[in-house]
């Protein structure tokens, strides 16, 4: 039944409320998470060339551990949602509990592989002779503070699925001017150089970590819920998550090719790829909000049996991210003049990076529909779907990117491949969506 013109606009007005409510303390938070790794750099960076050069192949690997158990937020969120829409606040925390538990099993996990074979895993990312005891000495220290940074991203999809996303951003904030602080005192104060900065980034990640758990705890009280570990809900988010997983490292596979691919073009190439790759990154911080957004409000509306509402939902978000893109795009291309050489003053470099940019900038309407449909399914907890759509994405961008250097094509034929890559998820995401299959509704899919 087609909706009357005044029922539509406030179906609108209501759907846009809860977009920008959600997104825009989600995309604070997510651009506050890669302050840390910053922050890092400029103090450590003043101890030397091998100590920041061990502090990049350190935190390389772990913002590359962390990024893979992202799973742990997405399908949190998306479980917590459904039964906040049932109406059943007990299970939803119970439900994030279970995720907070797989958190931290992981991250023990993770720790009993990276402590012992810390020299090793530096050595097989290259790091040089100078740099690698930095490498060490940070990575086996920072690795203490993995179960926290798991438990981190388990309490925020927590928190994204009871739709507060407000918390998140005030404890990323606070999270980087502790860890700033921390640093400073042990670096200098201390005297504890790179090891210092590592103990900083620890302390700081528990205390985030802390604040979730008090937060997530004062919650199960209120409701009822259980603390305690729950094999079958563990295996459960286990379950849940492992789809996301696939998809997770089909993605940066995609991602590590086309650095690879422009790393064998030359200097220039892989120097303008760079500067690329951090911008498209930083653009998709705000696509991401949205994708956010769409996760906890689909399965909300999933898990109170409004299949209509997901629907329409669905539909907001779509032209929510269209716009969006549009308006990122526009923006790139304006400010391209200001930022480059921010980036750098090698007008090789410059030249070779701007057209890749304007492909970036004209793609991002089409990032926009990526994000928030990987968002929209993701809600409906359609993992496996996203998975195999991940890898057929793979399947394709993979000979279409190597072929690159062996038919002369430059930097900007690698960013058209990744324009053909976003173009693929967003055909495999259309199609799913229009099918109407990733609406199942009840509080558990």
């Amino acid at each position: 039944m087609t909706q009357a013109p005044a029922t539509l606009r406030a179906t609108r007005r209501r759907h846009d409320r809860d977009i920008v409510a959600l997104a825009v303390p989600a995309f604070g938070a997510l651009i506050a998470e890669p302050l840390f790794v910053l922050a890092d750099s400029a103090i450590v960076g003043h101890l030397g060339t091998a100590q920041l050069a061990g502090l990049g192949v350190a935190s390389a690997l772990l913002t590359t551990a962390v990024s893979i158990f992202v799973f742990l937020a997405y399908a949190t969120t998306a479980a917590v949602a459904r039964r906040v829409g049932a109406g059943d606040l007990q299970a939803a925390i119970r439900q994030g509990m279970d995720g907070i538990w797989l958190a931290l099993l992981l991250g023990a996990a993770v720790i009993a592989v990276v402590l012992p074979l810390a020299p090793v895993i530096v050595d097989l990312f290259g790091a040089s002779a100078t740099a690698a005891p930095y490498a060490t000495t940070y990575l086996r220290i920072s690795a203490l503070g993995i179960p926290a940074m798991l438990g981190v991203l388990a309490a925020t999809g927590v928190l994204r699925g009871l739709h507060d996303t407000r918390t998140p951003l005030y404890v990323a904030v606070g999270g980087f001017v502790a860890n700033t602080g921390l640093n400073l005192v042990l670096v200098y104060g201390a005297g504890l150089g790179i090891a210092g900065s590592a103990w900083g980034t620890v302390i700081a990640q528990c205390g985030m970590a802390a604040v979730y758990l008090a937060v997530v705890v004062r919650g199960a009280r209120r409701h009822g819920a259980s603390l305690r570990p729950d094999a079958a809900g563990i295996r459960a988010s286990a379950r849940a998550g492992v789809p996301l997983l696939v998809r997770t490292l089909s993605l940066r596979a995609i991602i590590m090719i086309a650095t690879a691919v422009a790393a064998r073009l030359g200097d220039a190439d892989i120097a303008a790829h760079q500067i690329t790759l951090s911008l498209w990154n930083l653009l998709a911080f705000a696509l991401d909000a949205i994708a956010i957004a769409g996760q906890a409000i689909i399965g909300r509306y999933l898990g109170a049996d409004d299949a209509d509402g997901a629907r329409e939902a669905c539909r907001r978000m779509i032209q929510w991210g269209i716009a969006t893109g549009v308006v990122l795009g526009l923006l790139l291309v304006a400010a391209r003049p200001l930022f480059l050489p921010l980036f750098t003053s090698d007008p090789v470099v410059q030249d070779v990076a701007l057209p890749a940019l304007l492909l970036v900038a004209l793609s991002q309407p089409v990032c926009g529909i990526v994000f928030v449909l990987d968002g929209v399914l993701m809600g409906a907890g359609d993992g496996p779907y996203l998975a195999w759509a991940m890898v057929v994405t793979l399947g394709v961008f993979a000979p279409v990117a190597l072929l690159v250097p062996a038919l002369g094509g430059g930097l900007t034929a690698i960013w058209a491949a990744m324009a053909l890559m976003m173009t693929v998820r967003m055909l495999t995401l259309w199609l799913r969506a229009r099918s109407g299959r990733w609406i199942v509704t009840g509080a558990a899919r």
